[in-house]
């Protein structure tokens, strides 16, 4: 008889262990498998973690059979971001046209799974959860840093440029990078990209809001600390059209 697969379910962490749990598959992917760092890593314990964790709702993902947190997801609405002081993102991003445009905001970061739940349907068991909380807290326009491994800006160039050219945020959405590590996304000519190569170069998880309609701000940002090229992608609920809608909802339901 065949292995049915794991049988997953997704809620918001609770208690201090779900919440450590979280913090130590992000310690693996982060720190362990990426390179990455920052002032709060918790190298003894093996915890990914960093000032604003207490602001954030933390999305897991459970394997049912194991009992373990194969995936997370951290949001923050713009009521909890009030408490915070900030958005996460805005060390990186000047979110000023967000902040101010008077819209439900929720900040997307942090999203990861475990190697072996890679290519399967976990992630749509997150898509599907994060659906729900979206609709259950009326959010309009969802944003958050995403991130391409590495600080290498020339091998990055041809999967920028087609971000740039192809899928930049319009005016009134278009946050834009801070000057401290701002780097210009337009490296290559359009008639220069090669449009296969920098979408295989281009990170799942960025296609998968770019299939969503969603768009990037003005400018990468550089991650020294996370070893990291980032772009801020910007999905705004209302601009969906009706094709991209069922497509949200087929990847919900996966």
């Amino acid at each position: 008889m065949s292995n049915p697969g794991p049988a997953f379910r997704v809620k918001i962490a609770e208690t201090d262990a779900e919440l450590q749990a979280a913090q130590a598959l992000r310690y693996d992917v982060f720190v362990r498998e990426l390179g990455g760092g920052g002032a709060l890593v918790d190298h003894a314990a093996g915890l990914e973690q960093d000032r604003f964790d207490p602001f954030f709702d933390h999305m897991i993902l459970i394997d049912d059979r194991t009992e373990d947190v194969v995936g997370v997801y951290r949001l923050l609405r713009d009521d909890q971001a009030e408490k915070a002081g900030q958005f996460y993102s805005a060390d990186e991003y000047d979110l000023g046209l967000l902040v101010s445009s008077g819209r439900r905001l929720l900040e997307l970061g942090r999203s990861c799974l475990h190697p072996d739940y890679r290519g399967g349907t976990a992630m749509y068991h997150l898509w599907a959860a994060l659906a729900a909380y979206v609709e259950t807290h009326k959010i309009e326009v969802l944003f958050g840093v995403a991130s391409f491994h590495g600080t290498d800006i020339p091998a990055l160039a041809q999967p920028l440029s087609m971000l740039h050219h192809n899928h930049l945020a319009p005016p009134a959405l278009r946050v834009r990078a801070r000057q401290a590590q701002y780097q210009s996304m337009n490296l290559v000519a359009p008639e220069d990209l090669d449009r296969r190569r920098a979408m295989l170069e281009t990170p799942a998880l960025i296609k998968a809001y770019l299939r969503l309609g969603g768009c990037v701000g003005e400018g990468a940002y550089i991650d020294h600390a996370f070893n990291t090229t980032d772009v801020c992608l910007v999905l705004d609920t209302a601009r969906m059209n009706e094709r991209q809608k069922r497509l949200y909802t087929s990847e919900r339901a996966g």
